[in-house]
């Protein structure tokens, strides 16, 4: 059974006859700036899926370039597809690839598809207005299994600030083997990298071009006048602007509306290819609004903004969503206390974090596996400027721990939390994002960080040639990345990479207490250490900032779509009383007992599937993206058959537990989101508590 659409009916007759003239021939979206870029792949020596490198290709050593410092189109495609599937789950055989998840395992968990190579089509494009300064990348895969009588489109907008191939092995992995056309979008974020020093950006597929020629056709050119750039090239060299960071468009803030355009760029390209004797509707189409992290979060907004009824279902994985601040409910985990200081902003409780994680890193020592960027001296400068009471470094670090729980981030993330410390994920969120949501350009400087290649001693140098060929392939869009680091520029004797730096108001190397301390003034709008009023222009920076944050809230109402959330309890990225549980709850009030929305919280499990390849991770945690199958497989049988959803659930897994060598995953520890789970694991809500089982 396909469900009815929610969007009215004149909507939905406008939409339809809009794609028969798809069919016809006639021109592009009108969101679509330029040239389409498409391919064909056979599925052999290339694939929409692997790059033709198969399962095992995917799981070896990376793929090298022929001439790395003139890379071709299809070989900074294929280094990029393996990046990113790569960067989303565990590689290792042990940790579940090519064993529960990978090319060769089919939807139904059997190993029988090989290396897994999905021959079909690739569609790539720009989407925005005419001045070239957005330039959203649009991308539909078409694979040669789609059945144009039983038609799906799954979206795939990229996790974090990846490119546009940052979803290939979440929802793209899934979606290619259902047979449905796979509608992706880099968000407005993805890996735009402009070098200001040699005026050097990248083109949609990746090349590497003269900011001056490639001009409209630009991923991302930073806006700023040739007398801006000169200067700034003087005062700081070898810098680079980066496009989530730096575009000055808040690009969050039209997430929805990118995968929207993204699954209206899908219905158009089937139109075109079958429309005339199988033409394709949202009437006759499953749509499943889909991906991880920050795409998850997208494809929510997405399914909250439809208003036309292109979507049908959602399955998300720990979504990036910030919810409307202040629902009168609270959360309560099993016997806890209730907590109803939910619903912070992804800058709020990231600064925070950023401000006390190094020095809570202490605490842990050895005990959290990658737990290398500890550090006693951001404990000393904390205590002096006031923002720690204990006197020894082990009562500072237990103090800075509690405060990070304090504020709502579970107890359950605290050895995961210093391995992404040490991964500089608080770091570079809190700049990135601060940039973002306030509009501001790299010619700002905000909070006197900048992006650049560093030295062994953190001096800023030139990023390598080949490092700059292949950054569009290699990088997640957020430095540090792709060779590209944090610098303080305000640092003590000249600009340092962040980590090395000295603080001008200490005088020791404390991680750049002072930046934090500014990133955190700016989301909060008083001076962190003394409460006291900010600067004229610090204020003016942070209303900026809140103005962008107030445009990226989530409103609850996912237009009685059936939704599948599932998030890992010891997520250190997202904390779920800010983001899933927090949702879900929001939700619930919105939309009452109506809601078809599901929230599965996947015990043992964190934000980066990556990390459990590592040792202190393989024996403690469980892919997420297992249940991250399971949920588009659940919205699948019940938008297809009527097949009910679970009630939303604690899943309780197993770790894999230690050994030598560490016991390889099996079925036994990643139980299934169940359909009649017991008592004690429902999630349940009762108008005024979100109840959570241990």
């Amino acid at each position: 059974m396909h469900t009815v659409k929610s969007s009215s009916v004149v909507a939905a007759v406008l939409f339809s006859l809009l794609l028969t003239s798809y069919a016809s021939g006639n021109a592009n979206p009108p969101f679509i700036k330029g040239e389409i870029v498409s391919n064909t792949y056979d599925g052999g020596t290339d694939d929409l899926l692997t790059a033709g490198l198969g399962k095992t290709g995917l799981q070896g050593a990376a793929p090298v370039f022929a001439d790395p410092l003139n890379p071709t189109a299809a070989e900074l495609r294929r280094r990029a597809i393996y990046t990113n599937y790569r960067a989303l789950v565990d590689p290792t055989a042990g940790g579940g690839y090519g064993v529960l998840y990978g090319p060769n395992i089919d939807l139904n968990g059997g190993n029988t598809l090989g290396e897994g190579k999905i021959a079909g089509e690739e569609h790539l494009a720009f989407a925005g207005d005419a001045s070239g300064k957005e330039n959203v990348v649009l991308m539909v895969q078409i694979p040669a299994s789609f059945n144009a009588a039983d038609p799906c489109i799954v979206t795939a907008p990229s996790s974090g600030s990846r490119g546009v191939y940052g979803a290939i092995g979440t929802a793209g992995d899934w979606g290619l083997k259902r047979g449905c056309a796979v509608a992706y979008t880099d968000k407005g974020t993805g890996t735009g990298a402009h070098d200001l020093q040699n005026g050097k950006v990248n083109l949609i597929t990746g090349e590497v071009e003269s900011a001056d020629v490639a001009g409209k056709n630009s991923h991302f050119t930073a806006k700023a006048s040739p007398a801006q750039l000169a200067a700034f090239n003087a005062a700081t060299p070898n810098r680079f602007a980066f496009k989530h960071a730096h575009s000055e468009q808040n690009p969050e803030q039209d997430w929805g509306r990118d995968v929207l355009q993204s699954i209206e760029f899908a219905f158009f390209l089937l139109n075109n290819k079958f429309g005339e004797t199988s033409p394709i509707t949202p009437e006759n189409t499953i749509v499943i609004a889909s991906s991880v992290s920050n795409g998850g979060g997208a494809s929510i907004r997405a399914a909250e903004q439809d208003k036309r009824g292109l979507i049908d279902g959602v399955a998300v994985s720990e979504p990036n969503v910030n919810p409307e601040p202040g629902a009168p409910f609270v959360i309560v985990q099993g016997s806890g206390a209730p907590f109803a200081d939910h619903s912070k902003s992804l800058l709020d409780y990231t600064t925070l974090v950023n401000v006390f994680q190094p020095c809570a890193s202490v605490a842990l020592g050895a005990g959290a596996p990658l737990n290398f960027a500890l550090s006693p001296n951001r404990c000393q400068s904390l205590k002096e400027k006031g923002l720690l009471q204990a006197d020894t470094l082990a009562a500072q670090a237990a103090e800075a721990q509690a405060i990070i729980n304090a504020y709502g981030i579970l107890p359950e993330q605290n050895v995961v939390q210093p391995s992404h410390a040490f991964a500089f994920v608080p770091q570079s969120i809190s700049v990135t994002y601060a940039n973002a949501y306030g509009r501001f350009g790299v010619i700002d400087n905000l909070c006197s960080y900048s992006f650049g290649a560093t030295s062994a001693t953190g001096n800023p140098i030139p990023l390598a040639p080949a490092s700059l060929a292949a950054i569009f392939s290699v990088s997640n869009g957020i430095p540090p990345t792709g060779g590209v680091n944090l610098i303080n520029n305000l640092s003590m004797g000249g600009p340092r990479e962040d980590r090395v730096s000295v603080s001008a108001s200490t005088g020791r190397q404390d991680q750049n207490v002072d930046g934090a301390l500014c990133l955190r003034a700016l989301a909060i709008g008083v001076d962190p250490a003394t409460g006291q009023t900010l600067t004229e222009q610090a204020r003016a920076n942070h209303v900026k900032i809140l103005s962008g944050i107030d445009k990226i809230r989530a409103s609850g109402d996912v237009r009685g779509k059936p939704t599948v959330i599932v998030t890992g309890r010891n997520d250190a990225i997202l904390p779920p009383n800010h983001t899933s549980r927090a949702y879900y709850g929001l939700n619930q009030l919105a939309e009452g007992a109506g809601s078809q929305v599901r929230y599965y919280e996947v015990l043992n499990a964190h934000h980066l599937d990556a990390f459990n390849a590592f040792d202190g991770f393989n024996d403690k945690f469980v892919p997420l993206h297992r249940y991250f199958i399971q949920a588009l497989n659940l919205i699948y049988a019940h938008l297809k058959n009527g097949t009910p959803l679970p009630p939303s659930q604690v899943v309780r897994t197993i770790p894999r537990g230690a050994g030598a060598p560490i016991p390889a995953i099996t079925l036994a520890n990643v139980p299934p989101i169940s359909a009649t789970p017991v008592p004690g694991d429902l999630i349940t809500f009762d108008g005024a508590t979100l109840h959570i089982p241990d």
